[in-house]
């Protein structure tokens, strides 16, 4: 038998078989990369784009109209937007339809109760491309952005995989709480490209935290200008978030923290202490300030949470209140005012949040708080278990949550060392012990936080409270940069691997990872010398793994242009590149610090022999002169506080901005001035050929 085929079936078939070709080098389902990971996953295809794109298909509704923007967005970015109408197709399909059903019969799959809210199916769709299949909106949406991450490189070399996989969340509720009380306070741009990230990863829930940062209209002085979210913004907020599946819980600090408010007059009398940080359970004034507050919060955040803070009051029972706490106990002083709260917030309708780590000091009392509270207890430090933290909740019968940390306060970057460990074994043991929420923390504590810089760890957070059971951090480590970045190099998840052996090093030394603490202190200084002592031997290696980082973001950049691929989420590039330079210069301070002292001390040893004199000019220049030293130190100052002031307007407003850039001014006036000083050193040596002790010119003496 012949077949006759015409030159445009030809064509077709070709162009068809191009567009939906299988790949030999599709990947096996544990090396999908994928972030969450999904629960499922059977067996995985390989479709080749080429020119034809990818193109869509869904129902006209809303929300399925959204979904499938976003991903159009994506595909745009990529360059794999259809262009020819024989285009695999991503298919965003509801459960009970008859393709659905009978794309699940053809490959035996079925939902259970536990997906039904936030799970989908995604399947391959007859060679054709694939199906996204779900009972719930959101369980749409968490699809498309699985699928986001399934498209791989970009244009005609793109390639969607198409596994066949069933997915659904271990935690239903998977958020951040992100400080807006110290410092920054994201520009409206950045907080939406923050809830659209956030929401790629299946983050459903964001809280703001705030102490004085909202613009109460009942209690305005508190509210620096420039420095406070509006009604308008927080209303912008929400919608916005919305769309994205995400509920915004605000956070307003309703015992403790309130130092902001506090120091102002007019409320400075409702503290436990003058001008303090802790509200005076006692006071007839606290309850309807607090009332206040939250009433302003009901009109703008329509979701059904609020937290209502209450952790670290320290100094309850120090002031107005240590009478009544030496009666009845600091305890339980404490958890009588949590519920006169909660019963002052009763009309707004709100389930309440609070920070678990006062009450849990006494779990005997925990079963006295209102059942419909939330607890979240909290612990930062990578800790092997967290029971013990847990338990007295949830044995009392309260919804609990928990909260980890991307350890990026007083930092220079973030410890991911300690944010991995802590959140990987917190919400194992929360999971195991019936925790049904994470609030992943991002703390300001110094004011000198970029949010830029902590994606590594809020993207851990989402893995480990969508993935059931213990997350393994080198499955993360291993996909972040092809999964948040689109690097398939490797070489950015390697940079942050060399960023977290250099805060490694430093423990290693004694000293608490790398500080902010440590990049401003004075190497000269008395506390600059004791510290200077255990860096210097760990300097070097400090340095070469911040200065690897650096070398490997340029070599990731560098690939991504030679294949014509675009790298995404630069910002949160640069915001590394900027932690790995800062971290580079703390060992270049120190270390060169150090030098100056001892170059002195080897030219006074030469100043009285005539033949060597050239030599000593040649080392007091070496200390202070147009490149010398000190002019390094300089140098690192001020540029470092240009890249700075650069990552912190992209991310937020320029409330607060310039305490830090002032930091960074005093520091490089200081060694302008050490260079000024310096010279007047060179000029007496050129004048007597003497050199005063190195007390007197500004130096310590040197390291014995």
């Amino acid at each position: 038998m012949h077949l006759r085929f015409s030159l445009a079936s030809l064509v077709m078939l070709c162009a068809a078989l191009g567009s939906v070709a299988q790949s030999s080098a599709a990947p096996a389902c544990p090396d999908l990369r994928l972030v969450p990971a999904p629960r499922e996953c059977s067996a995985v295809a390989s479709i080749t784009v080429g020119d034809s794109g990818v193109s869509l298909a869904y129902e006209k509704n809303p929300d399925d109209e959204f979904a499938a923007s976003d991903l159009e967005e994506t595909l745009k970015s990529r360059g794999m937007a259809r262009t020819q109408h024989d285009a695999p197709i991503v298919r965003l399909e509801h459960a009970d339809t008859g393709v659905a059903k009978a794309l699940l019969e053809r490959h035996h799959l079925a939902f259970d109760p536990a997906m039904h809210d936030e799970g989908y199916i995604i399947v391959p769709d007859d060679s054709r491309g694939l199906a996204i299949i779900a009972e719930s909106p959101s369980g749409i949406f968490y699809g498309v952005q699985t699928v986001k991450q399934l498209l791989r490189g970009s244009g005609k070399s793109a390639v969607l995989l198409a596994p066949t996989l069933r997915d659904w969340p271990a935690m239903p509720h998977r958020g951040i709480s992100d400080d807006w009380s110290r410092g920054p306070l994201p520009n409206m741009e950045f907080l939406k490209r923050e809830i659209r990230t956030l929401a790629a990863y299946k983050i459903n829930t964001f809280s703001p935290y705030f102490e004085h940062t909202f613009a109460y209209s009942s209690s305005p002085v508190a509210a620096f200008p420039g420095g406070a979210m509006t009604p308008d913004e927080a209303r912008e907020m929400v919608a916005y978030a919305a769309q994205y599946h995400i509920t915004i819980i605000p956070e307003q600090e309703s015992f403790g923290h309130l130092h902001h408010v506090l120091k102002f007059e007019e409320y400075s009398p409702l503290g436990e202490t003058p001008h303090g940080s802790v509200l005076a359970p006692g006071d007839p004034a606290t309850l309807p300030l607090i009332s206040s507050w939250f009433a302003d919060l009901a009109k703008v955040f329509p979701g059904p949470y609020a937290h209502i803070g209450a952790d670290e009051t320290f100094e309850l029972g120090l002031g107005r209140t240590r009478d009544e706490v030496q009666q009845k106990g600091l305890n339980t002083v404490y958890l009588d005012f949590l519920t006169r709260i909660h019963s002052t917030l009763a009309p707004y309708h709100k389930q309440l949040l609070f920070w678990g780590d006062i009450a849990v000091k006494s779990p005997d009392l925990v079963g006295t708080l209102p059942k419909d509270m939330i607890a979240v207890p909290w612990r930062y430090d990578a800790e092997p278990d967290f029971t013990q933290l847990i338990l007295p909740f949830t044995k009392a019968g309260l919804q609990t949550w928990v909260a980890t940390g991307v350890n990026n306060w007083n930092r220079v970057y973030p410890n991911n060392n300690e944010a991995l460990g802590n959140i990987r074994a917190f919400v194992r043991d929360g999971q195991k012990l019936g925790a049904t929420g994470l609030l992943n923390t991002i703390w300001n504590d110094d004011g000198e936080g970029i949010f830029d810089e902590n994606w590594f760890g809020v993207l851990f957070g989402a893995a480990a409270s969508w993935q059931p059971g213990e997350s393994s951090e080198q499955t993360f480590t291993a996909s972040y940069g092809q999964v948040f970045h689109n690097d398939a190099t490797g070489k950015i998840d390697e940079a942050q691997r060399q960023l977290m052996a250099a805060h490694a090093v430093l423990r290693k030394a004694g000293l608490d990872d790398v500080q902010d603490s440590y990049f401003w202190l004075d190497p000269f200084s008395p506390q600059g010398l004791q510290v200077s002592a255990k860096l210097l031997p760990v300097a070097s290696e400090m340095r070469l793994d911040a200065e690897r980082a650096i070398t490997l973001l340029a070599e990731a950049r560098a690939a991504a242009r030679l294949e014509n691929r675009t790298l995404e989420n630069p910002d949160a590039l640069d915001a590394m590149e900027l932690g790995a330079r800062r971290i580079d210069f703390i060992g270049l301070k120190f270390q060169e610090a150090a030098e100056c002292a001892s170059i002195y001390s080897q030219a006074q040893a030469l100043a009285g022999d005539k033949t060597r004199w050239d030599e000593v000019s040649e080392m007091l220049e070496t200390i202070g002169s147009n490149n010398g030293k000190m002019q390094d130190i300089r140098d690192g100052y001020s540029q470092l506080g240009q890249l700075f002031s650069e990552a912190w307007l992209r991310d937020n407003r320029p409330y607060w901005l310039a305490n830090n850039q002032a930091r960074y001014d005093r520091a490089a006036q200081l060694w302008i001035g050490r260079g000024e000083q310096w010279q007047q050193v060179i000029n007496r040596w050129w004048e007597t050929h003497t050199l005063a002790p190195a007390s007197e010119v500004g130096l310590p003496e040197p390291a014995k």
